[in-house]
């Protein structure tokens, strides 16, 4: 960059920084590419050099995510001290060669660049000016410079007298259909929940616009960064109401820097099952409420059955029969282990084994002229055993203690309810045994999981035999290889003959070991297939919409309690969320926890919040919304849509959609269809396609979610919940189309 084409000093000299910043970021690119290739020509090396590879590898790809996850503004601020060295602020700390150097870049995480967010005119935290670098690719286009010192007479001819600027700047700008990260424009606020301690529960809570979702999603690239060696191994999981707010914020954390995370719904949490149905409101009420526990309890319950009237077991020649008395012991002293039902089944077994041994030893053992016994105890020992390899007694023991899988368990409630709900409640979740599972239908999943737990005996044998095959397979390696060393050697002097061999530097166990496979999938995807996994922190994202199920379903992999709740409880839309704070966490943490408030809308210009908080303010007149940062001029609009509604549809998407940026058009599902074939290149789906100009979506959907322009259709039909999330989406225009009564609010 020549100086004709930067005249500006100041701007020439951060260019040249900036410059230098990418070369650097080049040569380490370069560098862990050149490792990566390097490390994976090594394959045919002994297997010591390969497992040195495999974690060269894990390293250096950690390293390559970071970098090529870096855009065009790695730096974005400097901070200048009334004395000392000025910083840089970027999304990834940078060293020179010598790791002792100062950084040349500080992450924006380091305690060092918090004056760069909290620092004011008044609390000045030791600088004299905070800089803002507004760059496009790799090119800076300009500055904006907040005097934090008054009594600093120097000026560089960029300063921002209000310093919203760069705030203003990024709330106006084009939405892409992808959330985009805050760290250029982290308020003071903000920071102090992200940088907020690692342990416990925290709940964040905040209106619409109010940015709760990049705050949690900001600290959780905080928490990676400060407690990096806990949270690289235990992972942190991060659950959001659907996967089209997944998509939207997907891109968040690998823009910082970080890939070992877990994006989630709750419909995913459950391995192997990916829920694609949908309940109705009635049923997923019913399938959420905490009683669940308790009736899937009582459902395991039921299949620990009893004999009807006796079941029948013939061993060699004899019939010995278990009633229902002999049953009702072993049953509850095996329900005394209070150990999962699976589990408990090795119990049962025992006792069930130890009963017919009694009845066989009884039958054919006792003396006919004393009634005493004939059998010493080898030989009733030797009879268990027999009892044992009778297929007829397992049979008897599935019959009465089987094996059962969550996925049937619970498949099987849900078909035939009745006995374990009342009756309406039972007609509600009745459902087929074939049809696909639903959201509500995985915390049950997880809880049945947990009441039958896994009878591990099958798949630890397997293990065990597999491992004696490998052993005996190294053995015979190691024989071969000592063979063919001593025929080498056995014509040679002694001293020749006693070089090592590779008996006498390993055995089979330990040759076995080096040729296991290792596991080189990052923490976050072992978590994701593992439904025991204990996370180091999780943050839940529209928190108030969970069921008690649900958070039954997270509390167990949260054991540290390690958590950021996110949400609104005004925004509280589905039949079985909890909505309250204390009745969310009282089961859990009673009242160990903390909470804070988010209360500025940065997304929702005044016009539109006021007309969003008329609609709740009608039926909560005491509602108070967030506080908008900004207007625009451009008050929402509300029209009658007459005979016509998908052709007026379409006539306001032509109206209402951006020159640059995106519009949603929310509407009733039942709607969908019939809008999107008067509407071009506008699909209806479940999961809808963000990045599109045009986008169609039911309330729901829209949680979590922003565009430049929204139009709310027939808001009459939507809850007052829904309804405000509606009409909280849009950043610049918002306009509603009704062909009936309007709701309270929208009608003044």
């Amino acid at each position: 960059m020549s100086n004709t084409e930067f005249p500006d000093g100041e701007l020439r000299r951060e260019q040249e920084f900036i410059d230098g910043l990418y070369a650097r970021v080049d040569e380490l690119r370069g560098e862990a590419e050149t490792s990566v290739a390097d490390a994976l020509a090594q394959g045919d090396k002994p297997m010591q050099a390969r497992l040195e590879r495999d974690i060269l590898v894990a390293e250096r790809s950690g390293l390559l995510a970071a970098l090529n996850a870096v855009d065009g503004s790695l730096c974005f601020g400097r901070i200048d001290p009334t004395s000392g060295v000025s910083h840089h602020i970027g999304r990834i700390g940078l060293r020179e060669d010598d790791a002792e150097r100062t950084p040349v870049l500080i992450d924006w995480r380091a305690d060092v660049a918090r004056p760069f967010y909290l620092a004011t005119g008044h609390t000045p935290m030791g600088l004299r000016r905070r800089r803002h670098l507004t760059t496009e690719g790799r090119t800076v286009t300009s500055l904006h410079d907040e005097i934090l010192d008054l009594g600093d007479a120097t000026r560089t001819g960029h300063e921002d007298p209000s310093g919203d600027a760069v705030l203003l700047a990024a709330l106006d700008s084009a939405r892409t259909g992808r959330m985009s990260d805050i760290v250029q424009t982290i308020q003071a606020e903000q920071d102090e929940i992200i940088r907020a301690p690692h342990r416990g529960v925290l709940v964040v809570e905040g209106g619409p616009g109010t940015g709760k979702t990049a705050v949690a999603l900001h600290r959780a690239a905080y928490l990676l960064y400060e407690h990096r060696e806990l949270l690289a191994r235990r992972a942190v999981l991060i659950v959001g109401p659907n996967p089209a707010f997944l998509g939207y914020i997907g891109e968040v954390l690998p823009s910082l820097g970080e890939t070992g995370v877990l994006l989630s719904t709750v419909g995913e949490l459950y391995p192997g099952v990916r829920a694609t149905a949908t309940d109705t409101p009635e049923a997923a009420a019913v399938k959420g409420r905490a009683g669940m526990a308790d009736v899937l309890a009582a459902v395991v319950r039921d299949r620990q059955a009893l004999p009807d009237p006796v079941v029948t077991v013939e061993h060699d020649r004899e019939v010995l029969m278990l009633d229902d008395g002999l049953v009702s012991v072993a049953r509850e002293r095996t329900r005394a282990t209070g150990l999962p039902h699976n589990v408990a089944r090795e119990y049962f077994e025992g006792h069930i084994l130890n009963t017919l041994t009694e009845l066989y030893a009884e039958r054919v053992g006792t003396d006919p002229y004393d009634g005493g016994s004939l059998l010493d105890p080898a030989d009733v020992t030797q009879i268990r055993d027999e009892l044992a390899e009778n297929p007829e007694v397992w049979s008897a023991v599935d019959l009465l203690w089987p094996r059962i899988t969550p996925r049937r368990l619970v498949a099987d409630f849900l078909a035939e309810p009745d006995g374990h709900l009342p009756p309406a409640d039972a007609d509600a979740v009745r459902r087929p045994v074939t049809r696909a599972w639903t959201v509500a239908d995985v915390p049950l999943l997880d809880e049945a999981a947990e009441l039958l737990g896994e009878d591990d005996r099958i798949a630890r044998a397997r293990a065990d035999h597999e491992r004696r095959t490998q052993v005996a397979y190294a053995q015979g390696v190691l024989d071969v290889s000592y063979a063919s060393r001593t025929y080498e050697f056995e014509d040679q002097d002694d001293e020749d003959s006693e070089v090592l061999s590779a008996h006498d530097i390993i055995d089979a166990e330990r040759f076995a070991e080096r040729h296991e496979e290792a596991d080189h999938r990052s923490a976050a995807e072992r978590a994701a297939a593992d439904r025991t996994w204990a996370f180091g922190h999780i943050i839940v994202d529209e928190a108030q919409e969970l069921s008690p199920m649900a958070w039954r379903l997270l509390m167990r992999r949260s054991p540290t309690r390690s958590m950021t709740l996110v949400g609104d409880p005004a925004q509280t839309a589905e039949a079985a969320g909890v909505g309250s704070w204390a009745d969310i966490l009282a089961p859990y943490v009673e009242d160990r926890w903390e909470h804070t408030r988010l209360g500025v809308n940065y997304r929702t210009p005044a016009e539109i919040m006021d007309l969003a908080a008329a609609v709740v303010r009608a039926e909560h007149p005491d509602f108070e919304p967030p506080s908008s940062v900004r207007s625009t001029g451009a008050r929402p609009w509300v029209r009658d849509a007459g005979g016509d509604l998908p052709g007026a549809v379409a006539a306001a998407v032509a109206e209402l959609t951006p020159a640059e940026g995106r519009l949603a058009v929310i509407a009733p599902r039942e709607l969908h269809r019939a809008l999107a074939a008067r509407l071009d290149g506008v699909t209806a789906g479940a999961e809808p396609d963000l990045t599109r100009t045009v986008v169609l979506l039911d309330p729901r959907q829209s949680k979590g979610l922003e565009f430049d322009s929204v139009l709310v259709v027939e808001p009459a039909r939507y809850g007052t919940s829904d309804l405000y999330v509606a009409l909280t989406r849009a950043t610049q225009r918002l306009g509603v189309l009704h062909t009936g009564d309007l709701p309270a609010g929208l009608g003044a």
